[in-house]
């Protein structure tokens, strides 16, 4: 029994770090960090986004830093009624997930 327990905290230690690790940036650290050249402009991620998904529709977009990389999340509505999500690295617009959500 108490290695289950032990498997237990160190699973739940392990999704408490993951989810500490993700840092969502507000309005101005984003222009600052566009500004610095350190991030692509939003716009043209999102269009990135939706070209992938022809007849979607933007639901959510927010800007994260997870482990030092800048992340936009995106969640669109696809044209078929299905929420992706989607997570593009904000400093070369290479897409790391696409999932459905």
């Amino acid at each position: 029994m108490k290695v289950l327990s032990f498997s237990s905290m160190a699973l739940l230690l392990l999704a408490f770090c993951s989810v500490a690790m993700a840092r969502d940036l507000d309005q101005d650290e984003a222009l600052r960090l566009r500004q610095r050249g350190v991030i692509l402009p939003l716009e043209q991620l999102l269009q990135q986004a939706l070209d992938r998904y022809p007849g979607s529709k933007l639901l959510e977009a927010e800007l994260e830093e997870k482990h030092d990389v800048y992340i936009y999340e995106v969640e669109l509505l696809t044209a078929q009624g299905v929420v992706r999500e989607l997570g593009i690295e904000a400093a070369t617009g290479r897409l790391l997930k696409d999932r459905e959500d």
